[in-house]
């Protein structure tokens, strides 16, 4: 408890939070005024109100379209071009998309379609929730399928618990002692008399004491398996997660030269097997550390199903059943969506031209992945929800009231989307969030900042590069764990910049590695939205996701370090430091 003294200070820790930090950090940018120290002023001001939230995230991200014109850093229509720039377009048009599949419930459709493919035995049951939870984060937003997956994964656990109980009360009469009489013969009777007499009551006391740990050990597996699969589903795509997005608009803002290196597709083919190998790993983890190496008993090896497992595949169907069968509206927008990831594909794959080279980007490049993403969201608000009635006048055409009822229908039905859900359901603080980093690293090449970091660092070039790539990255993972993954790569990604310019390194060798260990929030509850609302469920503890989301964040640090050095070498050219990188932004 905090001494008497203190108590006041505590309650306004938040006001003094939000007014002294400016008043104390003015003393920066007064005793040294040039540009690179108000731009610090700013960074600093906006890394103190990201980390302790005093005010919102996303209004915090305004700070610079307001401090950098009175401090003379940048001109206002500058700075407020940079909140809406191709990439913020890019993740808008990819969050419609998405918000058309969350809207008309197909991505639980999906879900419950793999879930009764892979089983139900407790290990496939939980590869099966992280594999559906992985592919659909990398899709719609991590916190929109992680609200959609822990109510499912409740109500297995729900019928799993309750199937236990009725199995354990058609039990209890046969061979059941009167726990009186146990009590008076308890000191008259021998061992081996009681375990007789007893029909095993006795000794299935620490038995059932034992199952009971053990389901509230799967409990605590299958529920944390979802909010993990979350966050490294979401780094497989470039529009899964934030801060890919805030690497996407780094990289155009620092090195506009950098001949469109990073798009959907490339980005890809690096994250899609790293996630593949993290995931199968964590899987392993997860196992080992809730259900242990039992095979036989996990697995099921040579066992028919338990009442249990037949209970979990009937709440699995009849979760399904009620779905019915697929409606004309989530086929059209299942048809749309995967017409944009052939479209986003198919642009530059990168080994041969794409269609956009051939058709639109011979001399510069007019489409990109936002035009693709941008055009697939606007056919969401065109393509109808319902078949078209194109034959109204047809039936019963004798028959003028019906004919005058048919007339005032709209010959097109209402869209797949509307204003309003979209309205409802988009994120725009992180538009706005996006929108601060760009303004951020903008700020920081215009003022000089950038290049005073860089010759900072200078001193970095005798440590080997995959040894600075594997400290930063950790040194990331622990970063996000108190304060948001958008705000952490927005604050870290244009200093790693300047550190790779500065020891003649490739940048993305160090800033896709820390971009990736920002989606890393495996520790505490309020790390990240999935982990808060997994832990809201009760059935962990903080200790719980502590004690895994150590090793969940060696996994993945050791993972990006092996994709970086395996695969990621040819693919992004990463053993040359590149000629795009040599000129920023402001050069």
């Amino acid at each position: 408890m905090a001494p008497p003294c203190l108590r006041p200070l505590l309650r306004c820790k938040s006001c003094a939070v939000l007014f002294l930090t400016p008043l104390l950090l003015l003393a920066l940018p007064l005793l040294v005024p040039t540009p690179e120290a108000k731009c610090g002023y700013v960074i600093v001001l906006m890394a103190v109100y990201w980390c302790t939230e005093v005010i919102p995230l996303a209004i915090t991200a305004l700070l610079p379209a307001v401090l950098f014109p009175l401090l003379g850093i940048l001109e206002s229509k500058k700075v407020c071009m940079q909140y809406l720039k191709d990439t913020n377009m890019l993740f808008v048009g990819g969050l419609v998309v998405a918000v058309a599949v969350e809207h008309w419930n197909l991505h639980k459709r999906i879900a419950l379609r793999v879930l009764l493919i892979v089983g139900v035995k407790p290990p496939l049951l939980m590869l099966g929730f992280m594999g559906t939870t992985a592919f659909l984060s990398m899709w719609i937003s991590n916190t929109a399928t992680t609200a959609m997956m822990v109510p499912i994964v409740q109500a297995v656990l729900d019928q799993m618990s309750s199937t236990e109980q009725d199995l354990t009360f058609t039990e209890q009469p046969i061979g059941q002692v009167n726990s009186v009489m146990e009590l008076e013969e308890k000191n008259t009777m021998s061992l081996t008399s009681v375990q007789v007499i007893g029909n095993g009551h006795l000794p299935e006391e620490p038995k059932a004491t034992g199952d009971r740990e053990a389901k509230k050990r799967i409990s605590k597996g299958m529920v944390l398996c979802v909010c993990y699969a979350a966050s490294i589903g979401g780094t497989a795509t470039l529009t899964g997660t934030g801060p890919n997005l805030v690497l996407k608009g780094q990289m155009n803002q620092l090195f506009p030269e950098n001949g469109d290196i990073l798009n959907f597709a490339s980005w890809f083919g690096f994250a899609f097997p790293n996630m593949i190998m993290m995931l199968m790993l964590s899987w392993f983890w997860l196992q080992f550390s809730f259900m242990g190496f039992n095979f036989r008993k996990t697995w099921g090896c040579g066992m028919e199903r338990t009442d249990r497992e037949r209970a979990t595949l009937n709440v699995l169907k009849a979760e399904h059943r009620k779905l019915g069968s697929i409606s004309f509206a989530e086929f059209n927008v299942l048809m749309l969506f995967l017409l944009l990831i052939l479209l986003w594909f198919s642009r530059d794959p990168g080994f041969i031209p794409g269609w956009a080279t051939f058709l639109f980007n011979k001399d510069e490049e007019y489409v990109t992945d936002a035009t693709v993403a941008l055009l697939v969201a606007l056919l969401l608000f065109v393509v109808p929800a319902t078949k078209p009635n194109f034959f109204c006048y047809s039936r019963n055409s004798f028959d003028p009231e019906q004919n005058e009822e048919a007339a005032k229908e709209p010959f097109l039905p209402a869209p797949l989307l509307d204003w309003k859900v979209v309205q409802r359901k988009m994120p725009w603080n992180i538009v706005l969030l996006l929108g601060g980093g760009f303004a951020l690293a903008n700020g920081s090449d215009a003022s000089g900042l950038s290049k005073w970091l860089g010759d900072q660092m200078t001193p970095l070039h005798a440590v080997p590069p995959w040894a600075i790539a594997v400290i930063l990255s950790l040194v990331v993972a622990v970063f996000t764990e108190c304060t948001s993954n958008v705000a952490t790569a927005t604050l870290f990604l244009p200093v790693f910049a300047s550190l790779s310019q500065s020891i003649e390194v490739n940048p993305l060798y160090i800033m896709i590695p820390c971009t990736l260990s920002a989606s890393f929030a495996f520790m505490l509850p309020v790390a990240t939205p999935p982990n808060a609302i997994v832990f809201s469920y009760g059935h962990l503890r903080v200790s719980d996701m502590a004690k895994s989301g150590i090793v969940m964040n060696i996994i993945g640090v050791l993972c990006i370090t092996l994709a970086i050095n395996t695969w990621g070498r040819p693919m992004f050219n990463l053993d040359m430091f590149p000629s795009w990188a040599n000129a920023t932004a402001g050069k």
